[in-house]
Order: structure tokens, then sequence, then C-alpha cells
């Protein structure tokens, strides 16, 4: 099974920006379509952007023209570039791929 590890997540100020990375422990040039999501304490997990092997992608209105999912299957990664950060969008954030167990995710801070 593959294995997925999050990283790139810290604190950031509103406005700021952050990288995120997803690293999976086999190749994903034949994943149809990987997923971030995010998940704030007391909330359920939510999906946040995907990604088609044909570079397709789709965003959830809360991060719509902010964020921007990618990916590099030569390095068996995925990325969610993060610009204009709200303290809205502090959660743990989450990579996918189908058939994927849930990684440990990655801790996203925004405060002033």
């Amino acid at each position: 099974q593959v294995k997925l590890v999050e990283s790139g997540g810290g604190l950031a100020q509103p406005g700021g920006s952050l990288k995120l990375s997803c690293a999976a422990s086999g190749s994903i040039s034949r994943i149809s379509v990987m997923y971030w999501y995010r998940q704030a304490p007391g909330k359920e997990r939510e999906w946040v952007a995907q990604i088609t092997n044909g570079g397709n992608t789709n965003y959830a209105d809360s991060v719509k023209g902010r964020f921007t999912i990618s990916r590099d299957n030569a390095k068996n990664t995925m990325y969610l570039q993060m610009n204009s950060l709200k303290p809205e969008d502090t959660a743990v954030y989450y990579c996918k791929l189908p058939g994927a167990s849930w990684g440990q995710g990655t801790q996203v801070t925004v405060s002033s």
C-alpha cells in the first residue's frame, strides 16, 4: 500500500503563504486523481482540492483563487501552494490517494 507523508506546514501570518508537500512511497504516475483535505479543531475533515493525472484541478469555494494544487509524477510528490492565507485556513492538512490510508497530516496555523 502506498504511504503518504505530508510536510511544509507551520505558522504564517494572515496574507502570508505556505507550500505543502505530499510525498508518496511509490509511483503516482498511474494514480488518476489526488486530493488535499483539511480538518480544523472541532470540525469534520473537508475536501480542499484535487488534481487528475492530466492536470485538471478543482477547488473548494473557500480556497478558490488562493490555493494551487499541482503534482510532479517524476518526484512522486503532490503540492499545495497556499497564498493569501486566512485564520480560517488553520487546520491539519492531509493528502489522499484512492486506496491509500490517511497520513499524519501537517499543521497549518494562520495567526498574527
